[in-house]
């Protein structure tokens, strides 16, 4: 495909968030990283802060998870659970991060770039496993993602839409899992939420509908849509499906990591798991608290009202915040202490 470039033209004065399909390379997209351009000496002290303050946040994060739980109680949960159900737990937990990579992968394309996928599936992984500690994860893992993408050659503003475009991801994910969930088995929702069932069907059937009419606009592709300032541009049918399917798959993988830890301490329906999850992960949203620390707790003891459930409930968060998070902290590391020192010595060849 040819592009040609043409002049910048002014800038418009609403802001504009299109999602173009292009098959143009992206400055920066080659196998290798640009050489960093020469910094000052305050921005070098900066980074230099940034590692320390990235390590301290991640041993402090580790630690409030593991506050409110004793150590007993902790290696008494992970002896409780079978080798067998733990593995299960941590491979649905890897597949689940390996499914968000494909987010970050779908939306590089939108917003008109092309990356290699092991780029892409690196600042995924590593700002989703810090970002769903931190709390604020739309914030705080587009901050991330930011210091990834900018040096392949995205603007600000092209970040910005890749993080929007994740964000619907995981909304049309989330309805798509509840309306399952809801019409499955909605005494479990009376359970949780008083509602009674009719009403929790009608609740289920709702949220299904906001995919199919998200796919359905896509099919039709109409011209871009105005709401206030901002333009948003539909993606094409084949893009839109897979992001509808790429975020329930995700969440789907999530309660089934949930669903192993708790069937290892008692009666745990899969679709019963998934409702729990899903009121769980709404009320996090809507709170931030980081990992819906507390949140995801209260609402599995209505399930299961065992004293044991906490133990599973700290080996799900141990397999699926903690560990990644470990992994993802030291990842961001590595990469920080290896661009210092790319700028170091762009500094001595300058």
């Amino acid at each position: 495909m040819n592009v040609q470039t043409r002049p910048r033209a002014a800038a418009p004065a609403r802001q504009t968030i299109q999602w173009t399909q292009a098959g143009a390379e992206a400055p920066g997209a080659d196998d290798g990283d640009p050489a960093p351009p020469p910094k000052p000496a305050w921005k070098i002290w900066g980074t230099r802060l940034l590692f320390v303050a990235a390590l301290a946040l991640g041993i402090w994060l580790i630690r409030r998870t593991f506050a409110q739980y004793g150590w007993d109680q902790i290696r008494d949960a992970v002896a409780a659970i079978p080798l067998s159900r733990l593995g299960l737990a941590a491979c649905f937990a890897a597949a689940s991060y390996a499914c968000l990579t494909l987010f970050d992968a779908l939306a590089v394309r939108y917003i008109g770039h092309r990356l290699p996928y092991r780029r892409t599936a690196l600042a995924s992984f590593v700002s989703l496993s810090l970002g769903h500690s931190i709390g604020f994860a739309g914030l705080s893992s587009g901050a991330i993602r930011y210091r990834f993408y900018r040096r392949w050659g995205l603007r600000l503003s092209e970040v910005a839409k890749l993080v929007v475009f994740c964000g619907m991801t995981v909304g049309l994910g989330l309805a798509v899992l509840a309306g399952i969930a809801l019409l499955a088995d909605p005494w479990l929702a009376e359970r949780v939420t008083e509602l009674p069932p009719s009403t929790s069907r009608l609740v289920g059937a709702a949220c299904l509908v906001v995919p199919a009419l998200y796919i359905g606009v896509a099919a039709l592709r109409p011209r871009p849509i105005r709401l206030w300032r901002w333009t948003l541009e539909v993606p094409r049918l084949r893009i839109a499906a897979a992001q509808v399917a790429v975020g329930t798959v995700n969440f789907a993988l999530v309660a089934a990591c949930l669903h192993q830890a708790l069937a290892a301490v008692g009666e745990a329906p899969y679709l019963g798991v998934a409702s729990v999850y899903v009121l769980a992960n709404v009320a996090t949203l809507v709170t931030h608290v980081p990992g819906g620390l507390g949140i995801i707790e209260s609402v599995v003891t209505t399930l299961i009202p065992s004293a044991h459930v906490i133990g599973a409930v700290v080996v799900f968060r141990l397999v699926y915040f903690v560990v990644p998070l470990a992994i993802g902290t030291i990842l961001f590391l590595i990469l920080e202490v290896r661009r210092a020192a790319q700028r170091r010595a762009a500094e001595r060849q300058a």
